[in-house]
């Protein structure tokens, strides 16, 4: 739809193969709240109506839906999520803004992976601290653990 028309001014659609809204909610994992909450967001523009005006999915609307699902997952604000989905409304013009806004997104995700990789070590190497002192019947300040049930407790959770 174009900033003057309305739905009322768009034909009724019978779109053969469209999928319907739990249809799609099954194949993309989102409940139907969450994609009609992406809509009244403004990130799925022009989701069609059929006949009867229930939403009617094409191919192309649960691309659309796929992407803003990563883009989501991956911490896009919804903010940015709207900027990218304006400027596919503008079309082929605007490829270089949408690689732009991609690969700056990119950025961050890479920043937060190698984040999470560095945290991850941390916590490996905290984890296999506790499987030496349970090894070794240590408490945390080195002293021997001489309890049976802190000892069986311990040995339980290796």
């Amino acid at each position: 739809m174009t900033a003057t028309t309305t739905r009322a001014d768009l034909p009724s659609l019978s779109i053969s193969g469209a999928l319907s809204i739990g249809e799609v909610a099954a194949r993309t994992g989102l409940t139907k709240d969450t994609l009609r909450w992406y809509e009244s967001e403004g990130l799925l523009p022009d989701v069609h109506r059929n006949r009867n005006g229930y939403r009617a999915y094409d191919e192309r609307t649960v691309r659309m839906i796929e992407l803003v699902l990563r883009l989501r997952r991956t911490g896009m604000p919804v903010v940015r999520m709207r900027d990218f989905i304006a400027l596919v409304a503008e079309g082929a013009a605007s490829h270089g803004q949408r690689m732009m806004l991609l690969t700056e997104h990119r950025e961050r995700i890479l920043d937060q992976i190698a984040q999470l990789r560095e945290d991850l070590v941390a916590i490996d190497a905290k984890a296999e601290h506790y499987s030496q002192l349970i090894s070794q019947g240590l408490d945390c300040d080195g002293a021997p653990v001489t309890d049976p049930t802190t000892i069986t407790r311990q040995r339980s959770h290796r």
